[in-house]
């Protein structure tokens, strides 16, 4: 191909459709499929649009709480999944996704490397209101697929209520209709006995 710069944005096109075989520990709903990154990351660019009135800030730039949503998984491709319960698997996560970081994104074109490297450090340090947001997301669409799912993935050994309400606490300041929202899901999946107290 003549045009270098299409190449690279070609190139890593093809090379981010791997996200589709990144499967997560949560199943899909009404199925025992594990979810793949790339749907996770689509649903919480969809509840992105959705939910955006409920972030606490309300001057939320939209546009780029979907753009880290989209990409902030794709690191996934070379570090693989970590549980957020899995303790051990957190020790070395970070190390991990900043190799694969590195490595995926200076596939494109350096203006584009550094604008992807940006919203990934952006959403992984969450010190903006976008990248807070974005977080709440992460962690309540876990939560909703969890709680639909008869706590699938609370199952799994170690996992407890106090991990599950730590896990969503920035939901808590940075949309507290969410937080309310999370709190009650938990609360019934406890009653339900899909989570342990």
């Amino acid at each position: 191909m003549d045009n270098e710069r299409l190449s690279k944005q070609i190139k890593f096109i093809v090379e981010i459709d791997k996200l589709k075989q990144i499967l997560r520990q949560n199943v899909v709903i009404g199925t025992t499929r594990n979810e793949n990154d790339a749907e996770h990351s689509w649903h919480l660019a969809v509840m992105a649009i959705l939910l955006s009135e409920y972030a606490s800030d309300k001057n939320i730039d939209i546009l780029h709480v979907i753009k880290m949503v989209l990409i902030h998984d794709l690191v996934e491709i070379d570090a693989g999944d970590t549980f957020c319960y899995d303790e051990k698997g957190h020790l070395d996560k970070k190390e991990r996704e900043q190799k694969a970081a590195d490595r995926l994104f200076n596939i494109l074109p350096s203006d584009q490397a550094e604008e992807i490297m940006a919203l990934w450090r952006e959403f992984e340090e969450m010190e903006t209101s976008e990248a807070r947001f974005a977080a709440c997301l992460d962690r309540i669409q876990p939560l909703i697929l969890n709680y639909n799912t008869k706590g699938h993935t609370w199952q799994k050994p170690g996992v407890t209520s106090e991990k599950v309400f730590k896990r969503n606490d920035p939901l808590r300041e940075n949309a507290p209709e969410l937080w309310e929202f999370a709190k009650e899901i938990i609360e019934d999946s406890i009653r339900k006995g899909y989570l342990r107290k």
